[in-house]
């Protein structure tokens, strides 16, 4: 059986860059995983995410998201795509989710990756929360993974 890691990504202290994260609460709190799902709040671990994904075969990634659209707006990442997505751009952080995943590729084990993003509003205000536009967001987000999942045959059960 497939081993899936769901990683919520990013720093909720600066609004809708916690994008990932509230997304992955609201998974939690809404649906039952089967034993081979872990979900993991990755926040802005970089490098120290690296033992999940040597762990699992599959690993989507829930983050905000550059795309150039409307805030709020839900992209499918996949390849060249991926450093739309800010945490597999040069960030803040030592090193982003690329630079994780080509150690993994070195150590022999690097996952398929796909990242489910949103387009932030506010990713410099200091604030815990979303922005309204990506708050209202969220569920869709989250929805829009639980389908590819469902697509691949997994029993999601809401709670």
């Amino acid at each position: 059986m497939e081993r899936i890691l769901i990683l919520g990504v990013g720093n909720i202290l600066f609004t809708d860059e916690g994008i990932g994260v509230r997304t992955l609460e609201w998974l939690q709190q809404h649906y039952v995983f089967p034993e081979n799902v872990t979900l993991v709040d990755g926040g802005t671990l970089g490098m120290g995410l690296m033992d999940a994904l040597l762990q699992c075969d599959r690993v989507y990634v829930l983050d905000a998201v550059l795309g150039g659209d409307a805030p709020g707006s839900i992209y499918r990442l996949t390849d060249e795509d991926l450093r739309k997505s800010m945490s597999f751009r040069d960030s803040l952080h030592q090193t982003d989710l690329v630079d994780t995943l080509i150690y993994c590729d070195i150590l022999g084990h690097r996952p398929k990756g796909v990242v489910f993003g949103m387009e932030p509003a506010d990713y410099n205000t200091m604030e815990l929360g979303l922005s309204p536009v990506c708050r209202k967001s969220v569920p869709e987000l989250a929805q829009r993974l639980v389908d590819e999942l469902k697509d691949l045959g997994m029993n999601i059960a809401e709670r």
